[in-house]
């Protein structure tokens, strides 16, 4: 996200009061939260001041992460500790969100710089995309489909997208409500991508061939922020602004919520879900940031300190061993966080 835009999102958001009576059925607050036994290993990014932003996993389960203030793309290796990084081409490009294609590509947001790009880790060659539409100025989170199309949410040109790395093509399609600012973006397993509309209180989906969008209206006051897609297509969502965990049943439009281990003030951000259907998130309004842990069966939450402070832990991505990566922000650290079973 650009530093403008976060500034101009913490004033509004600041200014929103939380109203009563919320339409989403919310569940007591857990009289006890265990402790998360995990092992947290943590780097430093080798450029100072890089701001991972992202983190994502590579075919190869390499780690990647964008570094946002310093227009680069980085790569580590968590068994040696080995890093790569890759310059972009513009001094300023702002990579943000990424992903790796089934070829080992990594993709990213230049969320300064108004453009998708692709990486060839193994050239080193770096293609841009260019926005179609001046207003979608900043491209912010990638979610590949099974077909290879490209999915991204543009938060301030308040859009939703589709590349076509065939052709380099690019659709856009307005979101109705107005400064939705959409933001999480995941696709569920019938290929129909669902994102947060990080401005409002509304969840929505996008239907694959026609564009066209659907809201899910959440309780007033709610913030949704980054979404996980379970195997049953439930999604999860981070609650920024209420210091919740939300669920949407996308069948009958009806939402959960549970109070977050750390209160309401506790702004859930990066989220994701392991293989064995565990929902992690992280906690950043806490000092020092969590990682807790959701047990969607047993509705029970465990969360862990992260060693550095974490320094705003913005997204997650799991391993396909239960492993899960984490980009901090602030401390500009990158993290693995590994179960102890």
């Amino acid at each position: 996200m650009r530093l403008r835009d976060t500034v101009l999102i913490c004033v509004a958001i600041a200014g929103l009061l939380l109203a009563g009576g919320l339409a989403s059925r919310t569940a007591p607050r857990t009289a006890a939260v265990a402790t998360l036994q995990v092992k947290i290993r943590e780097w430093n990014v080798p450029t100072k001041g890089a701001h991972p932003h992202d983190p994502a996993v590579a075919p190869d389960g390499s780690l990647w992460f964008t570094e946002q203030m310093v227009s680069k793309l980085g790569r580590l290796d968590p068994a040696s500790g080995e890093f790569n990084e890759y310059a972009l081409k513009g001094q300023n490009d702002g990579p943000h969100g990424l992903v790796a294609d089934r070829d080992g590509n990594i993709w990213y947001t230049g969320n300064f710089a108004a453009h998708i790009g692709k990486l060839n880790p193994r050239s080193g060659e770096v293609t841009q995309y260019k926005m179609p539409n001046e207003k979608a100025e900043d491209p912010h989170t990638a979610v590949f489909d099974a077909q290879g199309k490209l999915w991204f949410t543009v938060q301030v040109g308040n859009m939703v997208g589709q590349l076509d790395p065939k052709t380099g093509k690019i659709e856009l399609k307005q979101v109705a409500t107005k400064e939705a600012r959409p933001y999480g973006i995941q696709i569920n397993s019938k290929g129909v991508p669902f994102f947060c509309e990080f401005g409002t209180n509304k969840m929505a989906k996008i239907e694959p061939k026609t564009m066209e969008i659907t809201e899910y209206p959440l309780a007033e006051g709610v913030r949704p922020r980054r979404l996980a897609i379970a195997a049953d297509d439930k999604v999860y969502f981070t609650d920024y602004q209420g210091g919740r965990l939300g669920r949407l049943d996308p069948g009958s439009g009806s939402a959960k919520m549970w109070p977050s281990p750390g209160g309401s003030g506790s702004n859930p951000y990066g989220i994701t879900i392991t293989p064995d259907g565990m929902v992690w998130y992280s906690e950043s309004g806490v000092t020092p940031n969590t990682v807790v842990r959701f047990n969607p069966k047993t509705e029970e939450f465990a969360r862990a300190e992260i060693p550095s402070g974490g320094g705003t832990v913005r997204n997650m991505a799991a391993t396909s061993d239960g492993r899960v990566y984490l980009a901090c922000s602030g401390v500009n650290k990158v993290g693995v966080v590994e179960p102890i079973h």
